[in-house]
């Protein structure tokens, strides 16, 4: 639940710092979900899942850094594709 939060940061901090892909904040915020938990479940299989974090019973604090890491470039990059397909689709009806 924690990285689909960190996702959703990270579309609407690239919003924020790169004005020309906002999509308003309902958008980011989307965009921010489905980017985080695409990248988690692509790459939480490299061993950073929410599984391995809690194996030994405590909190494996490097693989939740790296966990959270991948969540925030994928919200990020979640509404930088969504960007480009919407930029796309708005050329081809022109």
């Amino acid at each position: 639940m924690i990285s689909i939060f960190v996702g959703i940061a990270g579309a609407n901090l690239l919003a924020i710092f790169k004005k020309k892909y906002s999509m308003g904040f309902t958008g980011n915020t989307l965009a921010g979900v489905f980017g985080g938990i695409f990248f988690i479940k692509s790459f939480g299989r490299l061993g950073f899942n929410p599984f391995a974090i809690m194996e030994t019973g405590d909190v494996n604090y490097i693989l939740f850094t790296i966990n959270m890491l991948v969540s925030l470039i994928g919200g990020a990059i979640g509404l930088f594709v969504l960007k480009l397909v919407t930029n796309k689709m708005n050329k081809e009806k022109s």
